[in-house]
């Protein structure tokens, strides 16, 4: 499988672009912007741009990322920009494009890889080809971009586009193509979905991620991509994009079972939320408010509390899914903009976040941390989990971002967390462990989610047991022979080199 190398050995930040910093050379000047520590809004904007972003790269670099993945930053009508108008412009109140070329030329001088959402199940009523359709009817040049309803192409009932209280209700009842006259996303008025069967389509958004792979970015996020249900779209996708750049990681947000889209001719990895989930089962343990967290709609029928031997039943489900190659570059994620943020739904408990992380950063996978959780940032369902990054310091966590960095540290420092194998060992008692093994290096990792001191004792699998230490969390050790016994603190995690 052609999965980039570079994947397995990287940090994602997900930065929520209007949310995370401001520059000076935005002009925002008589603009109508919220004011930055207030609550965020679904419709009001905070003004964070890209120039922003750029301005703090030494700040994301210091903590140890070195991947960071954008949501939607072409030009839009919405905070959030999955109402694209223009897939071929950086939006103007994100600094437009000058401010993308200049995040790309410092993120790379750094090393960092950078990908953005790409957006290709449905446009927006201000896309130029939905709007002239909506201006000519059947005369348009691009009736076959999108679905329509005869009668409203023929001007038989007017378009619905803003549609009234009644027309909203029609939309529940009959679905928005005979209600309004189009399609919509999931019937949302805002969204006409793409008809992908189009060659015009198809030819007009294979160009858009090969402009953007050419102007330098280093993949694509794409965006419910389940809903695009035709292989062949994603597989010409996968050539056009990888002719242009072998080293492209593509990542679908595939909230479930992904292994159709994993058999190396469309993506190299999913949105882990599978793995989301679990961790979020687990590790809170009675600290979970699982009313919050079944907010996230797609944790609604998954999501349940869960004990130790549960828990390693369900990641050992999720590795068994996919070839160790995918489960290497897999997006690991505790949280994102689509979500309820960790911390909240662990009712502000830091040792359900920090042993969530220690887990992340030492299972297969790419972790991906979402912005402002390495200092304590807060946040119920969307838009609340988009709250702007307080840059003031006294305002974070010290512990928690200082934490996160010592476990990134030891991430990049032993490479059998990032590519070794994974083997379980001990799951029981609120206690996990499992070992972490290449080229003879091999780690041990220990999970304590109980709220009292835990003991396991396993057999040591490397030859020079009288190196054996603790590298990263806390606990006791003590080597007998072949066997190594560990006791961990409540609510605590250790990695232990052999």
């Amino acid at each position: 499988m052609d999965i980039p190398y570079w994947v397995a050995d990287a940090v994602f930040y997900e930065i929520f672009p209007d949310r995370c910093a401001r520059s000076e050379r935005v002009v925002r000047t008589g603009m109508n912007f919220e004011d930055w520590d207030s609550p965020p809004t679904r419709n009001g904007f905070k003004g964070g741009d890209l120039f922003g972003v750029a301005e703090h790269l030494d700040y994301l670099q210091d903590l140890g990322i070195n991947a960071i993945y954008l949501t939607p930053v072409f030009a839009s009508a919405s905070n959030h920009r999955y109402h694209t108008y223009d897939y071929l412009r950086v939006d103007p109140l994100l600094g437009g494009d000058q401010a993308l070329r200049e995040l790309l030329d410092g993120s790379h001088r750094r090393g960092m890889h950078v990908i953005l959402d790409g957006v290709f199940n449905h446009a927006s009523r201000g896309f130029w080809q939905f709007h002239q359709t909506l201006e000519n009817g059947a005369g348009s040049p691009y009736v076959d971009w999108f679905y329509f309803d005869p009668d409203h192409l023929s001007g038989k009932q007017h378009w619905g586009a803003y549609p009234s209280d009644q027309e909203e209700m029609d939309i529940q009842r009959e679905g928005s193509l005979r209600a309004i006259g189009y399609q919509g996303w999931w019937n949302m008025p805002g969204l006409p979905k793409f008809n992908t069967k189009s060659p015009a389509v198809r030819e007009f958004l294979f160009g858009v991620a090969e402009h953007w792979i050419q102007f330098g970015i280093d993949g694509w996020r794409l965006d419910v991509p389940g809903e695009i249900d035709d292989d062949s779209f994603w597989q010409e996708f996968r050539t056009r994009v990888r002719a242009l750049n072998p080293e492209a990681y593509l990542v679908g947000e595939l909230w479930h079972d992904a292994r159709r889209w994993l058999q190396g001719d469309q993506f190299d990895a999913s949105m882990n939320y599978m793995l989301s989930m679990a961790c979020l089962g687990f590790f809170p343990a009675d600290h979970l408010d699982l009313n919050e967290a079944l907010k996230a709609g797609g944790y609604q029928g998954y999501l349940e509390p869960l004990d130790a031997g549960a828990f390693a039943s369900k990641i050992d489900a999720n590795l068994a899914l996919y070839s160790p190659e995918v489960n290497r570059v897999q997006l690991n994620l505790l949280d994102s903009h689509d979500t309820p943020r960790f911390l909240t739904c662990s009712r502000g408990d830091t040792d359900s976040l920090k042993l969530a992380w220690t887990f992340v950063f030492s299972f297969p996978g790419t972790p991906c941390i979402f912005y402002g959780d390495e200092i304590g940032l807060v946040g119920h369902q969307d838009p609340d989990c988009r709250r702007p990054f307080p840059w003031e310091p006294s305002k974070w966590s010290v512990d928690l971002r200082a934490f996160l960095k010592e476990l990134i540290s030891v991430r990049k420092t032993h490479p059998a967390l990032r590519r070794g194998d994974y083997l379980s060992l001990y799951s029981d008692k609120g206690m996990l462990a499992f070992r972490r093994s290449l080229d003879g290096e091999s780690l041990l990792v220990g999970l304590n989610a109980a709220q009292s001191a835990q003991t396991v004792v396993m057999d040591i699998s490397a030859s020079r047991r009288s190196e054996t230490r603790l590298v990263f969390g806390q606990g006791q050790l003590q080597v007998n022979g072949d066997q190594i016994r560990l006791t961990l603190p409540p609510r605590t995690g250790a990695v232990i080199v052999e």
